[in-house]
């Protein structure tokens, strides 16, 4: 079993001639992910890696998709979006940052009004291993396996994901929720997913400073999860007051600090791995 995405997921690229969205086009069909259509508006009838590309995602709809990977530029992914929502698309994965924040909102709410699920902006999607991609994570990190992971971090979820599999560990679906402020799931999404999921076995968090979505999680682990939990949070180095790169790492009147999640989580009985590689060895800790 896996969550979000498996062998059914039908994907269109909307945005598949831009070079973000034809590369990672490529990447998905290598992974074995159903990219079934394209979309870019003047460009019907042409193909991108043997995909057709169509000129409206109304038209890409005789493909049957049920997902998008929206790859356009930011002022244009709200009209993406909607498009997408309104054509009965289940799952909507942003790749684009930068989105504006009212836009995300509305993207946002529309969705959950509409019973869909977005997945970012600005974050590296979905991956099952040997069911399905949707975003931008390497191909070759993965293992099949019982190992859950929900990341905050683009490149530290590739990082982990790589020392888990090379750690004889595999992953039964890997979620990147993005970076910025706003993001269509959060870690109590992908935590009661995982939860009610029979191959995830155990569960990697990978947080960071900003926010209060950590400290939110450790509250729904302490009351919902029996599976065993680690985790990693980036940013404890930050010096006082700095902002980080990403746009949700702001820490505000105290709230948000990497040692306020760590505690939050270590309340909660997670492990909590001091640097990445240590993760490894405590998931073999939790195991035993």
């Amino acid at each position: 079993m896996s969550i979000y995405v498996d062998e059914n997921t039908r994907i269109v690229v909307q945005g598949i001639t831009g070079h973000q969205g034809s590369f990672n086009t490529l990447q998905m069909l290598k992974f074995g992910s159903k990219v079934v259509a394209g979309v870019t508006p003047g460009k019907g009838g042409t193909e991108v890696h043997g995909v057709k590309v169509f000129n409206t995602l109304a038209d890409a709809m005789k493909m049957e998709p049920n997902a998008t990977f929206i790859s356009v530029p930011a002022p244009y992914v709200l009209d993406a979006a909607k498009e997408a929502i309104y054509n009965g698309i289940d799952l909507i994965y942003i790749l684009t940052e930068k989105v504006p924040y009212q836009d995300t909102m509305e993207i946002v709410n529309l969705a959950r009004k509409m019973g869909k699920t977005v997945v970012g902006p600005n974050g590296p999607g979905i991956t099952s291993p040997f069911k399905s991609k949707i975003g931008i994570m390497p191909n070759q990190i993965f293992r099949e396996g019982n190992v859950g992971v929900i990341s905050r971090s683009g490149t530290l979820t590739y990082e982990i994901v790589d020392q888990l599999t090379r750690a004889g560990f595999g992953e039964s679906t890997v979620v990147g929720l993005g970076g910025d402020p706003v993001t269509g799931l959060n870690f109590v999404d992908v935590l009661s997913k995982f939860k009610d999921d029979s191959q995830t076995e155990a569960i990697v968090m990978v947080g960071e400073i900003g926010g209060t979505a950590e400290e939110e999680a450790a509250e729904y682990i302490k009351k919902n999860i029996r599976k065993p939990v680690v985790a990693y949070i980036t940013g404890r180095s930050a010096p006082k007051g700095k902002r980080m790169g990403h746009a949700g790492a702001i820490i505000t009147r105290g709230k948000g600090t990497a040692e306020s999640k760590i505690k939050a989580l270590e309340e909660a009985g997670v492990k909590v791995a001091d640097y990445p590689y240590q993760v490894p060895s405590l998931l073999k800790e939790v195991f035993k």
